[in-house]
């Protein structure tokens, strides 16, 4: 039986704000104790590329909170603010970007828009989570990043330049 809707709408609306605090602390792995079951399962394809899968909150705090979002992971200068969501019984899905640091010429943000499914499982925490972004867009906006400066060295080395090269063996048949 789906939790009432305002208990599920409330809890993300306590995640787009605690997204808030993240930007401001400098800290996302936080997240995984405050808003995961312990037993949680969240995914992450990255375009079919390098799939993540964590079990549990452990493993979502060092993966997807962690290694992919912590600052000193070359994702110093990047916010990931959802600018909406909508709620379905426990079901809940959230727009969100991934915004690089500085802005364009013309103000806009260097961003990319990502969607996540998520399984909302009573106590103000989620059960189940599937993240979904356009890799390939992704890429194009670091290198746009890149020729702008402001694209992170090491997140280059550590992120950019490996997944470019998963995208080609696997465009590749590899």
């Amino acid at each position: 039986m789906a939790h009432p809707h305002d208990e599920v709408a409330g809890t993300v609306e306590r995640l787009i704000e605690a997204f808030k605090e993240c930007e401001r602390r400098n800290s996302w792995s936080w997240l995984a104790d405050e808003f995961y079951h312990q037993d949680c399962v969240y995914i992450c394809e990255y375009g079919g590329v390098m799939p993540v899968t964590a079990n549990g909150r452990e493993e979502i705090r060092r993966t997807h909170y962690g290694r992919d979002m912590e600052v000193g992971s070359g994702w110093a200068g990047w916010t990931f603010p959802i600018v909406d969501y909508a709620v379905n019984g426990d079901s809940i899905i959230t727009h969100w970007k991934n915004r690089g640091p500085g802005t364009r010429p013309d103000g806009s943000y260097y961003e990319t828009p990502g969607v996540s499914f998520i399984t909302y499982g009573g106590d103000g925490k989620f059960i189940r989570q599937f993240d979904m972004f356009d890799i390939g867009h992704q890429m194009v906006l670091c290198d746009e990043l890149e020729a702008a400066g402001l694209l992170s060295p090491q997140l280059k080395a550590e992120w950019v330049v490996p997944m470019k090269q998963r995208i080609i063996a696997k465009l590749q048949g590899a």
